[in-house]
């Protein structure tokens, strides 16, 4: 029900973030609607949400829903709390925009968030410390990774997803 639920809201939004950069009035009508959540950068490309939308379903459609959860985990804490500390901190530059600083800080936090995901849900308790660093190390690659121009909030739910699915695998996640 949830995959057939979000297949529905991502196709309506992709519709009319279509429609939205062929139509300038519209455009300006969801620019002023939405000014506090569209970036100005967003007016004339597809928006950071469709591309959440888009990713959000990629993998719910295909990975479990303990993938899932800490993916989506990773993309609420691990996203913005890199772009903070890069923006506050950077200095040293990795991939385009993205920074050292920032890397490390969405390592620190989705190995945070990974061990206490697999604490609260016992899953690899045994072997928590070593699974934890290792989604850290995805989350934060994840984060960094640039796929051609796509979007990080498409990248990041379906690598960090894809990865996590080899370490539940290989430790016994599932």
């Amino acid at each position: 029900m949830a995959l057939q639920t979000l297949t529905v809201v991502s196709a309506t939004v992709i519709f009319i973030d279509v429609y939205r950069l062929r139509s300038a009035r519209f455009n300006k009508l969801v620019m002023i609607l939405g000014k506090y959540i569209m970036r100005d950068s967003e007016k004339s490309s597809i928006a950071g949400s469709t591309f959440l939308l888009i990713g959000v379903l990629i993998i719910v459609a295909i990975f479990p829903p303990s993938v899932v959860m800490l993916s989506l985990l990773f993309l609420a804490v691990a996203d913005p709390i890199a772009s903070y500390f890069g923006i506050r901190y950077g200095k040293d530059r990795l991939v385009g925009r993205k920074t050292l600083q920032g890397s490390m800080a969405a390592f620190i936090a989705c190995t945070l968030v990974a061990a206490g995901y697999f604490y609260a849900h016992n899953m690899m308790t045994e072997r928590i410390l070593i699974v934890s660093i290792l989604a850290g190390l995805i989350g934060a690659a994840a984060e960094v990774c640039p796929v051609g121009d796509l979007d990080d909030n498409l990248v990041l739910p379906v690598v960090s997803s894809g990865l996590l699915w080899v370490v539940y695998h290989f430790f016994g996640g599932f």
